[in-house]
């Protein structure tokens, strides 16, 4: 499941003393392109990517105050309100037996990125990486 709320977003990221951030949800196919598009051009300009579950949805965590002016279609950027998505460590999780969902968790976790990615270096990865994968699907 995306996360498709502040609230499921900070579930997943929610530790007291880290810094506030915006998180910036795309689709994972997208997303992933951008991963690539962004560490090729060097770190940190990525930072802390998270996933949902069911890996349908890649999360960037961006400044506060992104999600005020963020209008790149295709995706969203959910405002913390002052509240911010925090930080924390996240446990190695055993992998779900069965049918079970998986949990969200980090693609890139902090501290081996950058503290955010800089939303327009984000804007013009995310762009190039809806080029990238319309070329690639157009070739049939």
């Amino acid at each position: 499941m995306p996360f498709e709320t502040a609230a499921q977003a900070a579930a997943v990221t929610g530790a007291p003393g880290a810094e506030p951030c915006d998180l910036v949800t795309v689709p994972a196919r997208q997303g992933l392109e951008a991963v690539d598009i962004l560490r090729r051009r060097g770190a940190p300009e990525v930072g802390p990517v998270l996933h949902d579950g069911a890996c349908d949805t890649l999360g960037f965590l961006v400044p506060p105050g992104t999600a005020a002016a963020w209008d790149l279609p295709g995706s969203a950027c959910t405002r913390t309100s002052g509240r911010g998505l925090r930080l924390p460590e996240l446990p190695e999780l055993p992998e779900p037996a069965g049918d079970a969902p998986r949990p969200a968790g980090w693609l890139l976790p902090p501290g081996d990125t950058g503290p955010v990615t800089d939303p327009a270096v984000l804007r013009r990865a995310l762009g190039e990486a809806a080029r990238l994968i319309e070329a690639a699907d157009g070739c049939h």
